[in-house]
């Protein structure tokens, strides 16, 4: 039984390390996205994943070393790591409610404006060293190279990614008389450019596609997280019987088995011996 509990253990260890996995690589492919580069969300889970691997590795060096006071702290720590998960799970969720763009009158592609996204992700994306990094990352991959080959044909027929359409064109709102934006119209046309390296790079249209870009990440991933969760809840279950068979089989004699669970008595002897006093003084 001892040894049975011990493989038990030592492979519930190595599931969930092996569920670390793909909890690190979607994070990292999320936070490598050429087109965001954006970490706000992705660097907490790639913590977590990482402290699961490291977490799990420990718990499975003591189920090989048979050491429980090490198997005790891998389960209270991975208790911990199930709760940091679906904290961060739900705080995603709420900060990347609201969004998904607005259709353009006669465009298959959707425009995005800033304040359709929640208040703390329009503060994280006007800081000037997010927006800075963001910026540059958007700038590098080249998002903008194929739009700026585009007709006016194009432009009805063909879609944008949230990047292209905040970034690569002025709203479609706007109107130009000889290259410059007439009055009463709103910001970001004024800040549209033909200069490749501007563009509309500094538009809170082109902030909100970043957003969008990040909400849409964010919730592809929420499947894998969701499926990890789960899983690592089921495995923290199965661990606690195993490590509770392994704590009995501590306690069992080199010859035979030892039944007695503890020297005292029950926690209900003292009652039953009250109620069979109680009995024997009415009969």
């Amino acid at each position: 039984m001892y040894r049975l509990s011990n493989a038990v253990i030592g492979y519930l260890n190595l599931l969930t390390l092996l569920s670390s996995i793909p909890i690190i690589g979607g994070s990292l492919w999320l936070t490598r996205s050429s087109a965001t580069c954006e970490s706000v969300l992705q660097t907490p889970l790639l913590a977590v994943g990482f402290v699961v691997l490291v977490v799990s590795l420990a718990g499975f060096i003591g189920a090989c070393f048979n050491v429980v006071c090490a198997l005790w702290v891998y389960l209270f720590a991975m208790l911990l790591l199930i709760a940091a998960l679906l904290s961060i799970m739900a705080f995603g969720f709420a900060v990347t409610g609201g969004g998904g763009g607005v259709q353009v009158p006669g465009r298959i592609y959707r425009e995005y404006h800033l304040s359709d996204y929640s208040a703390w992700l329009r503060h994280r994306i006007e800081e000037e060293k997010y927006w800075r990094a963001a910026r540059a990352c958007v700038v590098g991959s080249k998002a903008c190279a194929n739009v700026a080959r585009w007709t006016p044909l194009d432009y009805l027929q063909r879609d944008l990614t949230p990047i292209q359409s905040g970034c690569c064109k002025p709203p479609t709102s706007c109107t130009y008389v000889a290259g410059m934006a007439t009055a009463d119209q709103e910001e970001d046309c004024y800040q549209w450019s033909n200069e490749a390296d501007v563009l509309c790079y500094n538009c809170d249209s082109c902030k909100a596609g970043v957003l969008e870009q990040v909400r849409s990440d964010w919730h592809k991933l929420s499947i894998l997280n969701v499926a990890a969760v789960i899983f690592l809840i089921a495995i923290y279950a199965l661990g606690c019987c195993a490590f509770r068979n392994a704590r009995r089989a501590l306690s069992d004699y080199a010859y035979g088995d030892n039944r007695i669970s503890k020297i005292g008595p029950r926690w209900d002897y003292y009652w039953g011996r009250w109620w069979r006093d109680r009995w024997d003084q009415l009969w």
